[in-house]
């Protein structure tokens, strides 16, 4: 337990240092940083911890902001053609991911202001000297959404039953593997359940702040078999068959126009009055295709909130002084957006390659992909794609990840000629201003990114220009969201890609299912459901990889853990696997009608949506 302690301490130190870098680092007290607009706030604040109240035998969990009032909407957008999936175990994107982190909540959580792991549904956490058995009780008297109590029976089914028996996304489930064992849960009485891990395993609290499932509902699911179980609770699903744990539940979903969530009246957070949360009647998503629509929204008040894009943030700041909204600066973003090839060489069902043989032999070639990374100028994508509000990215890491590679992120100014020195080492000409590799085969090849982001349609043009001066032709092709995804991670037929993934700037290890080899997320080397265990082709930086993870998840001492994520840092830059770009600061508008805002780096703008309300 005090070694637990003892790393939350430490994570938290680093955080308080980090945060007075960011402030340094990105020249929040330069206004010429937000194109002459004055400096935005690094917001702090001050409140009380949770506390537990126990009302008529339920444990309700006391929300930590102002009293507020009952009534309205809360109205966002999203951009691409919305959810998935509601099923919390199958989401794999972001938007997927927020519905399901509205309707179903989790035995612990992150605080969104300080980092801590915290209790949610969970109401006491105990931790043995062994530092590998974990003694849970649930709050008594919680209800799901359907009037049935949520109990340890729940908990058990969702950990043996979904996650460790491989239903859904499995990321979870790989991430929790130590030497091939998973952890153990038991039920000790109807209301508390017992954690144990095969050795002590640092990542394990933030594991379990995943959903916990209803088993008299997901059972028969489950009961069917996986297949039907990745169509379960879908974007087709009747919303009145939802039966949820979360502040909302669905009331009414048309594909490509909004999403709605009204309250649930069964939820177990209170406001210091007794108050049941959340105080708002609805949540409303509304998809809105691109960014710009996004903007178009707000700016005709049909929505509540938006992310300034860094073009604008000078005239919002203006605008600002005269308007009905406030700005917030939450640094920089935990987004690591970059570009990938397809070095997956393996053959499909039919015996085909994923995707021409020819093009593999680029992909896999190093000196390529680091000539890709020293021809790509992220100077000129911040400037002229984040208008400087930004700044380059070349870690793995986040900038706001506590165990970011000070080294690493120093990175280096684009070098066509070195790009070019490279290119020649893998026998590549260049000949009448166009590549040919050392068969003749001219270099070219599809880049692909998700339509409506202006960002990384902005992105791909400028790389498409970049890669141009080395003779390489790329056919820049922004496709639907979901469509992206499936090639990525399920068809793997793509060539290249622009995307990005959220990362967690306290716990590396977040990334497992990216940087492991049988990641669900391995997506520049993807293997197919059929061979996601085998270790046919394995790369050795990819080997290495896999040693540095398994070693890091069970190392207590954040020291070395922190040499160990260095190295893993280290070895994604000398391979280009991933080819990382920028990262922008997430500057977010929110109408001044709403109370209890208290928007963070961690949380975003509604990690408290429960005590949001409207000061009529």
């Amino acid at each position: 337990m005090k070694k637990i302690l003892y790393i939350i301490f430490i994570l938290f130190l680093f955080t308080l240092l980090l945060k007075g870098c960011l402030k340094q680092d990105m020249g929040y007290d330069e206004p010429s940083k937000f194109t002459d607009a004055r400096p935005l706030d690094v917001i702090e604040y001050n409140l009380p911890p949770f506390e537990t109240k126990t009302i008529d035998g339920v444990d309700y969990l006391v929300s930590r902001g102002e009293v507020g009032k009952y009534g309205g909407d809360f109205v966002t957008s999203t951009i691409g053609e919305g959810p998935k999936t509601f099923n919390p175990f199958n989401t794999n994107d972001a938007t997927s991911s927020q519905m399901a982190g509205l309707m179903y909540d989790g035995l612990l959580s992150t605080d969104a202001f300080t980092g801590d792991v915290t209790l949610r549904m969970a109401k006491r956490l105990n931790i043995l000297p062994d530092d590998m058995t974990y003694i849970i009780e649930l709050r008594h008297g919680l209800k799901w959404s359907d009037g049935r109590e949520i109990t340890a029976d729940d908990v058990v089914f969702t950990y043996n039953d979904i996650v460790f028996s491989g239903y859904g996304d499995t990321s979870t489930r790989d991430a929790l593997y130590v030497d091939g064992k998973l952890p153990t849960v038991e039920k000790l009485d109807k209301y508390t359940v017992k954690f144990r891990t095969p050795v002590p395993f640092a990542p394990f609290l933030r594991n379990l702040s995943m959903s916990i499932a209803p088993k008299h509902i997901f059972k028969p699911a489950v009961d069917k078999g996986k297949e039907y179980f990745r169509g379960f609770y879908s974007t087709t699903t009747k919303p009145s068959d939802f039966v949820v744990s979360g502040a909302f539940k669905l009331r009414e979903y048309i594909p490509a126009q909004r999403v709605v969530f009204e309250r649930n009246p069964d939820y177990y957070v209170i406001d210091k009055n007794g108050n049941k949360l959340p105080y708002l009647d609805r949540w409303i998503m509304l998809i809105v295709g691109d960014l710009n629509n996004d903007i178009l929204k707000f700016e005709a008040e049909e929505t509540d909130t938006t992310t300034i894009p860094g073009s604008m943030a000078s005239r919002y700041r203006e605008f600002e002084k005269k308007s009905d909204y406030t700005l917030y600066n939450l640094g920089p973003t935990t987004n690591t957006s970059f570009i990938i090839f397809n070095m997956n060489t393996r053959k499909n069902k039919k015996g085909e390659f994923y995707i021409d043989p020819v093009k593999q032999l680029w992909f896999n070639d190093e000196n390529f992909r680091k000539a890709i990374d020293w021809a790509i100028d992220r100077e000129s994508l911040v400037l002229n794609v984040l208008s400087g509000v930004g700044q380059p990215l070349y870690t793995a890491e986040s900038i706001t990840s506590i165990f970011i590679n000070d080294e690493i992120a120093k990175g280096h100014s684009q070098d066509i000629e070195y790009a070019k020195e490279l290119l020649l080492k893998s026998g590549f000409k260049l000949k009448d201003g166009i590549l040919y590799d050392k068969y003749g085969n001219r270099v070219e090849f599809e880049l692909l990114t998700n339509a409506g982001n202006t960002q990384r349609e902005a992105t791909g043009v400028s790389i498409k220009e970049d890669l141009s001066k080395l003779g390489i032709k790329v056919n820049f092709k922004p496709i639907e969201f979901n469509t992206l995804v499936n090639r990525i991670t399920n068809t793997l037929d793509y060539e290249a890609a622009i995307m990005s993934l959220t990362g967690n700037p306290l716990e590396p290890h977040s990334g497992n299912n990216v940087w492991r080899s049988d990641g669900t997320l391995h997506i520049f080397n993807q293997r197919s459901e059929n061979d996601m265990k085998s270790t046919d082709k394995l790369l050795p930086f990819e080997k290495e990889l896999n040693e540095i993870f398994d070693k890091a998840k069970i190392q207590t001492d954040v020291q070395k853990r922190k040499e160990l994520y260095n190295r893993y840092q280290q070895i994604v830059a000398e391979h280009n696997p991933v080819i990382y770009l920028y990262s922008p600061v997430n500057i977010v508008a929110i109408r001044n009608k709403f109370k209890n805002i208290y928007p963070t780096q961690l949380g975003g703008t509604v990690h408290n949506i429960e005590e949001i309300y409207i000061d009529k």
